[in-house]
């Protein structure tokens, strides 16, 4: 018996439900019920990615009845056949035609994690068109720009805070963002901290990850991985559209800044213990960042034990590696994301210029593998934590696992909610 499916029980008990019962809140309709699940804001970046499957996994699971139809901003790059691959009675929607029946036929809607409340214009249409109801699920709170105080951001927000209200629940993915909500005058019926979906994917590729570490002499539990980032993803680079001055500027600004603690922790992993590090990436612009700022600046010695990827990934493969992998380190938050959701331990590098997300290690325990780019004392802490998650796999093994089984137990409580919501429609 796995720690997963021993936590998912758990979880049910806690919630006085039984995984029968909990299908069972309304399979007595001779309808099933159907979702419109608006999500898949972009496929660059195998986080936007698991958000979908995520939430697709935890429907199917806990109300198996269910029918999801997905109304996607992005599925390309292969995305929707792996979709439907994993989840094939689900429709996603192609076409304005297709859309509108949805509309029609659909009881509830719920809005996917996301960087804030992405497709607001879309649930006030859904709520304007079909007076149907609809929740928001593990959404940062507000947009990254959003704490200015000019009119326009202050209506912005007014604008977003009155469709939260709107909602049967809202859902946020760390506790500031519900805080700040809150201070917004936001009220819906039920309003708490609800775990990214990403959490739940258990999207596979275990034939393309078991030849890439054959390839690279990557043995299981003998790696750890990490990953770049800038502070701004250069989206110019694969939209192929002009460079962002400001942006740009402060990249390179902060690059060294930003990378120097986790070369240093590839220098003590690989010279203090007997693992590999796989420096990877997140999103399609990562590459070349790990190669720059990580690879080539390593000693010639250690550069032997370090395995740099240099080409993209989907979701599948990705995690397949992660859960190989002793842990995961860096830049990026939905990588640790999908590595805890597996009870893999990963430790997040977060920095000014990111929403709030980041803050959703301390909301489940795992505060110690929060970092602080922008605070010296914090920056300090980095390649000794990861050392030690290096030296100590047991022990950092258990720690991911008890986060793990946190956040099971709030999806389960989650999935049970949408439950009775979808039973009174």
């Amino acid at each position: 018996m796995t720690p997963a499916s021993i936590s998912r029980r758990q979880a049910l008990g806690i919630l006085g439900l039984s995984a029968l019962g909990a299908s069972r809140l309304f399979a007595a309709e001779s309808k099933p019920k159907r979702i419109l699940l608006r999500s898949s804001w972009q496929t660059i970046n195998i986080g936007d990615i698991a958000h979908t499957p995520g939430v697709l996994r935890l429907i199917s699971e806990y109300l198996p009845e269910t029918e999801v139809t997905l109304w996607p901003s992005k599925v390309d790059n292969g995305v929707d056949e792996l979709l439907m691959a994993n989840f094939p009675q689900l429709r996603i929607i192609k076409d304005k035609k297709q859309l509108s029946a949805a509309f029609d036929d659909c009881d509830f809607l719920l809005h996917g994690s996301g960087a804030s409340l992405v497709a607001e214009n879309d649930v006030r249409r859904w709520a304007k068109e079909t007076g149907k109801p609809y929740g928001i699920y593990g959404i940062t709170f507000p947009p990254k720009k959003s704490h200015q105080t000019t009119a326009s951001s202050e209506k912005e927000l007014a604008s977003a805070v009155e469709m939260l209200n709107g909602a049967r629940f809202v859902y946020f993915r760390d506790s500031r963002s519900l805080a700040f909500a809150k201070e917004k005058g936001a009220h819906a019926p039920i309003m708490q901290f609800g775990p990214d979906g990403a959490f739940a994917c258990d999207l596979r590729d275990d034939a393309k990850a078991d030849a890439f570490l054959k390839k690279h002499d990557l043995e299981t539990g003998k790696f750890l991985c990490c990953i770049p980032r800038l502070r701004y993803t250069p989206s110019w680079i694969y939209k192929k559209t002009d460079v962002e001055p400001d942006k740009h500027a402060r990249n390179e600004e902060m690059k060294e800044h930003d990378h120097a603690p986790l070369r240093q922790a590839i220098i003590d992993v690989v010279t203090k213990t007997d693992m590999k590090v796989l420096v990877c990436p997140e999103d399609q612009t990562q590459m070349q960042i790990g190669k720059e700022m990580l690879v080539d600046k390593l000693p010639a010695a250690v550069r032997k034990r370090v395995v740099w990827r240099p080409n993209y990934w989907l979701t599948g493969e990705a995690v397949s590696v992660y859960i190989r992998s002793a842990g995961l380190f860096g830049n990026e938050m939905h990588s640790p994301i999908m590595c805890i959701g597996h009870g893999v331990p990963a430790v997040v590098c977060r920095w000014a210029e990111q929403t709030t997300k980041g803050y959703m290690w301390d909301d489940i325990g795992l505060s110690d593998w929060l970092f602080d780019m922008d605070d010296p004392a914090s920056v300090a802490k980095i390649a000794p934590t990861v050392l030690n998650i290096a030296q100590h796999p047991a022990a950092a093994k258990e720690k991911a696992v008890a986060a793990q089984h946190r956040v099971e137990a709030i999806q389960a409580e989650t999935m049970a909610v949408l439950g009775r919501e979808l039973a009174k429609t």
